[in-house]
């Protein structure tokens, strides 16, 4: 952690040492120039968090309007699910944790015209997640059978940090670091005896990954 705390710092030293350049100077959203510079573009991110103590993969998409260079406004989301693990109150069934989530995005820029430089996304939404069986099942007429214990809705709150990279003129790279926090998750066994599945903050915690943008920034 202190390692990626130390390289996002320097990033920042070398973008804000970028946006004092006269020539090259970032304009603000408030900035009471005319000439402000329009753009968007689309992303695909690959992330890895933990929920409930297991390992889960999120795929996520998002868009944004691009303000003037240093403002983003749009949508995004991901899917998620867990590793499969055996349920000793499911007859050791594997089963695991999976849903989604999405909303409005916001991302402040900071030093975007420099080859290296942070951009702040948040992310403002709600979502669903289930626990259900990893491999799903067919009845007698062939067809697909669902097999869930639970499942319940959520709202989230999820702000990051994203070091990014300008590969070239429509193309960035970044790494991303963010935290989600939802409200409670309350989700039980069919069999009330059994008690709840999980912690009510089971989705809470770091997501780490990797997010690719093309567009006009």
């Amino acid at each position: 952690m202190k390692s990626i705390i130390l390289t996002l710092a320097l990033a920042m030293v070398i973008s804000l040492a970028g946006a004092q350049e006269s020539n090259n100077e970032v304009r603000t959203i408030f900035s009471s120039s005319n000439n402000h510079s329009h753009g968007g573009y689309g992303a695909v991110m690959v992330n890895y968090s933990e929920i409930n103590n297991r390992d889960a993969l999120l795929i996520g998409a998002r868009g944004a309007w691009v303000i003037d260079h240093n403002f983003g406004l749009g949508l995004g989301g991901y899917g998620f699910m867990t590793d499969p693990q055996k349920d000793g109150n499911l007859n050791f069934e594997e089963y695991q944790i999976a849903g989604g989530y999405g909303g409005i995005l916001v991302e402040p820029i900071i030093g975007a015209k420099s080859p290296v430089h942070l951009s702040f996304p948040i992310l403002i939404g709600a979502g669903g997640v289930t626990y259900n069986q990893h491999w799903q099942e067919y009845d007698e007429d062939n067809d697909y059978k669902e097999n869930y214990e639970d499942s319940d809705a959520f709202f989230v709150l999820e702000p990051g940090v994203e070091l990014e990279f300008n590969m070239i003129k429509f193309m960035r790279m970044g790494l991303s670091v963010s935290y989600r926090y939802t409200s409670n998750i309350n989700m039980s066994y069919k069999d009330e005896t059994k008690g709840n599945i999980g912690s009510q903050d089971m989705l809470r915690g770091f997501n780490f990954g990797l997010v690719m943008k093309f567009g006009k920034f």
